[in-house]
């Protein structure tokens, strides 16, 4: 049986049934000027792991293994926005309001947009999300039923948010979950480490986690 030496045990799985789940790997979360920066946050920790995602992302691509992506975001009338996520805090900008990359996390801007670095390619399925999980409101379960797909590795931002949201949904529904550690980030550390323990506690109460070369190694060995 293929294994990837994971944290708190080993991580049997199906190499023809899992796929990789990149997650807001965007310009507002990762740039200068976008939406994560206005909020105060040091977006460079996210800038950081990006050549780690796309390393990532390659030897999924090389196996032949799915990559998916997601994006937060909204439509342009701000239909699916609810007023208890657009009014909370105290940002200097809004979702949905102007800002020096386009309009807040609404579809079709370039702040709103995944990062060059680590784009899908023709082909590959993007979910647009409109809340922190991939599940919510969109065709992510369906897209995963359709591929046949029963175990997922997660990459992307922030971790104790969006990723670890979406895990939890998909630990819900029966999938079998894995957190590439060097691949996802906070603007927090203490969040991230926190989330990291949640995730595998209790005997990988909603996952395992592994860095991408333990994932990428047990990728190629299978």
């Amino acid at each position: 049986m293929a294994e990837i030496d994971a944290l708190p045990f080993p991580f049997a799985f199906k190499p023809e049934a899992m796929a990789l789940v990149v997650i807001d790997m965007q310009r507002d979360f990762a740039e200068p000027g976008g939406f994560g920066a206005s909020l105060g946050n040091d977006v460079g920790r996210v800038a950081a792991i990006v050549p780690t995602v796309k390393r990532l992302i390659q030897g999924f691509r090389a196996a032949g293994l799915p990559v998916i992506h997601t994006m937060e975001c909204h439509r342009s009338d701000l239909s699916d926005l609810p007023p208890a996520k657009r009014n909370r805090g105290n940002p200097s900008i809004r979702i949905g309001d102007a800002g020096p990359m386009g309009r807040v996390l609404v579809v079709g801007e370039p702040g709103t947009a995944i990062l060059d670095d680590v784009a899908p390619l023709p082909g590959e399925i993007v979910i647009e999300k409109p809340g922190q999980g991939a599940f919510y409101a969109t065709s992510f379960g369906e897209d995963l039923k359709r591929l046949g797909v029963q175990q997922l590795v997660f990459a992307g931002v922030t971790t104790e948010v969006c990723v670890q949201t979406t895990m939890r949904e998909a630990n819900d529904r029966g999938y079998e979950c894995l957190l590439a550690e060097d691949a996802t980030e906070s603007y927090f550390p203490e969040f991230k480490a926190a989330a990291l323990a949640m995730i595998r506690a209790q005997g990988a109460i909603v996952g395992w986690t592994a860095m991408t070369d333990q994932v990428l190694k047990g990728i190629a060995d299978a």
